[in-house]
């Protein structure tokens, strides 16, 4: 791409430094409405990222034209003129980088026949339950992911995607599944579809139960929402300075039960997040969070470690070209001694409703179930109609009592199944 070469080249002439962030991707994707296709559509996208950074002051624009470049790179030395500058210490130099790609799925071809086989697949797995098909959506994507920047680095990723949902309705109540990869033969659309009707009809019988306290079983899922929602945010290293996380003063101190270990692991083979380079070319690597219950370590990306006098744990992601780069992670694992979670009477939890209204700063929640059960043995037993959970993230994991065997992909998170007991559900 010999207009990056360009561009850095008369970037160089006004201003200190210059990153190019620019994305190239196709998609195929079709929308159901019932069991019918009632949108398709293929794309063919590009967009540009550039940020400038002169005497600390850190400027930026985008566009989705990048034959715009110029107007782009005025624009953004524009935008840094009005910025607050800070202490900064450079982008990143160029590393020596293994080649081989993690996310990149040579056989998948992005193409409406195979985004119709997943549909089909799907729907033949929701008729094993007489819910309705609501809505559903499959997915293929693939792109390429070019970073450059003053300092000499010219990277390079490819990536693909694959991603399917459904949602089932049965009287008065919903089901809902999903599976995402970045490898086709990863993804499973009949049990998709299978688990959608599942919930909706089994939910559709569910029984009052007493308000008390119970021993849940909080679904990769469930448990995700309370999770990405109160706790990693209290692992940035921009909210520990801003006053914005409980977890700032307890460094070295243990925050979880001790069979606990959290970590991001952006190297780990075909898994959704890896990536050999952050957003701002900063080589990843793991980052141990919690080891064995105690805080070990916050995330930064560049502005916030030169900020703060610390080192940049290439932390940094994007949430598209248009977007600054920001503290994130890119596989957050959590782990710790495995067990058989469901052998006793618990009440299994598939999804929660409103852990976004969570306090961030103190963790208090409160969210309603969706598709819970009570469960032994591993098997569903009696479905429960409708209940609450309140209680506090933080608190939470110092009461975990194990972790499921099974890990399963939520978004840039993997997890299992975690139990906790004695938790205050309110009920009818």
């Amino acid at each position: 791409m010999a207009w990056i070469d360009q561009l850095l080249r008369e970037a160089e002439k006004i201003v200190d430094e210059t990153e190019v962030y620019f994305v190239q991707g196709n998609s195929v994707s079709a929308e159901l409405k019932q069991k019918k296709v009632n949108l398709a559509t293929a794309s063919e996208d590009y967009g540009l990222g550039i940020r400038t950074i002169h005497k600390g002051r850190i400027g930026s624009s985008s566009t989705n034209n990048p034959d715009q470049w110029r107007e782009c790179l005025a624009a953004a030395v524009a935008s840094g003129k009005l910025a607050t500058p800070q202490e900064w210490k450079g982008l990143p130099e160029p590393a020596n980088l293994p080649g081989a790609l993690l996310t990149f799925d040579s056989s998948l071809k992005i193409e409406p026949n195979v985004v119709i086989d997943l549909i089909e697949k799907m729907l033949d797995g929701a008729g094993k339950h007489p819910a309705d098909v609501a809505a559903g959506s499959a997915s293929l994507s693939s792109a390429v992911v070019t970073l450059a920047n003053s300092r000499g680095i010219r990277y390079s990723n490819k990536y693909t995607s694959v991603s399917l949902s459904l949602e089932a309705i049965q009287g008065h109540s919903t089901g809902y599944e999903f599976d995402h990869s970045c490898f086709l033969d990863k993804v499973d659309p009949a049990s998709v579809g299978q688990k959608a009707t599942f919930f909706a009809t089994e939910s559709n019988n569910g029984k009052e139960i007493a308000t008390g306290e119970y021993d849940v079983l909080l679904s990769p899922l469930a448990y995700g929402e309370l999770l990405g929602n109160v706790f990693i945010p209290a692992l940035s290293g921009r909210n520990v300075h801003a006053g914005r996380s409980r977890l700032a003063q307890s460094l070295g101190k243990p925050v979880t039960g001790p069979h606990i270990t959290m970590y991001d692991d952006p190297l780990l083979k075909m898994a959704n997040g890896s990536v050999r380079w952050d957003a701002e070319g900063t080589p990843t690597r793991k980052v141990d969070f919690i080891k064995e219950g105690i805080l070990e370590n916050f995330a930064y990306d560049l502005k916030t470690a030169y900020r703060f006098g610390k080192t940049s744990t290439a932390s940094a992601i994007r949430g598209g070209f248009g977007g600054l780069p920001s503290i994130g992670h890119h596989n957050f694992i959590v782990d710790g001694k495995r067990d058989e979670v469901a052998d006793e009477r618990v009440m299994y939890v598939h999804n929660i409703v409103g852990a976004h209204t969570a306090n961030p700063m103190s963790g208090d929640f409160s969210v309603e179930l969706s598709n819970a059960f009570w469960m032994m043995g591993g098997e569903f037993e009696t479905p429960i109609r409708s209940a609450m959970l309140s209680g506090n993230v933080f608190d939470l994991h110092q009461t975990v009592s194990g972790l499921s065997k099974e890990s399963r992909a939520i978004g840039s998170m993997i997890l299992p199944s975690v139990r906790i007991d004695k938790q205050r559900i309110i009920g009818n």
